[in-house]
């Protein structure tokens, strides 16, 4: 199952992980993670764009997102790749799973 989680301060998101893998068929044919994946990199690519101080990232088994600055633009951009993960999840629901923490 993948794992998003989502860590707000201030009712304000700034830092979300994801985790593990779908499970929803083997690996390199997972349309549940490659479409998690694509969501994730195209909102995270898109926000650098925009600013490349905006968030930070690390990478390795897990991601983690670091988001450093606020706008309408980051914000829009991070709530967008939010719901479609969630809608995701609604089609999915034993393959990715998101908590806000």
């Amino acid at each position: 199952m993948i794992k998003v989680n989502i860590s707000k301060k201030d009712s304000t998101i700034n830092k979300i992980t994801m985790s593990g893998h779908a499970g929803y068929d083997d690996y390199g044919k997972d349309i549940v993670c490659a479409a998690a994946s694509s969501i994730v990199i195209t909102s995270v690519n898109a926000i650098l764009k925009y600013n490349k101080d905006a968030i930070s990232y690390v990478q390795d088994d897990d991601l983690e997102i670091t988001i450093n600055l606020h706008d309408n633009v980051i914000d829009l951009l991070i709530n967008n790749m939010l719901d479609l993960l969630t809608e995701l999840k609604e089609q999915y629901k034993n393959n990715i799973k998101i908590n806000i923490i």
